[in-house]
């Protein structure tokens, strides 16, 4: 289960304003690399959407069936908002609806799949 938290204003390669979604996922609790100690966090990723401001307002705090899913892409810079430290991340968060994400194999199997796999 995902829930609707906030809305961002944005453009289009042309200019056209449109609205995305801001999405999160449930808390989850994860261990840290360097003290061992578990923190908890959510998930976060935002969706296009054709609302208008009204309706965007309207539907904050909707919860939708899904959930959000790391998914592989072309690395890129990310620069981290607590510190402006640049990172290269080869992955984005995307909301999965519940129908999809139950067919879907773990990203584990879909990253070791024999047929991705080649030797160098």
């Amino acid at each position: 289960m995902v829930t609707i938290v906030d809305f961002v204003k944005r453009q289009d390669k042309d200019g056209k304003e449109f609205r995305s979604l801001i999405l999160n996922g449930g808390i989850e609790m994860v261990r840290s690399k360097t003290s061992g100690r578990y923190y908890a966090t959510t998930r976060k990723c935002s969706i296009t959407s054709t609302f208008n401001e009204v309706m965007c307002k309207s539907f904050l705090g909707t919860v939708l069936e899904g959930k959000i899913v790391k998914v592989p892409c072309e690395p890129y810079e990310y620069a981290l908002p607590s510190t402006g430290e640049l990172i290269n991340l080869d992955f984005r968060w995307e909301y999965m609806p519940e129908e999809v994400a139950v067919k879907a194999k773990p990203m584990e199997e879909v990253i070791f799949e024999p047929s991705l796999v080649r030797e160098i």
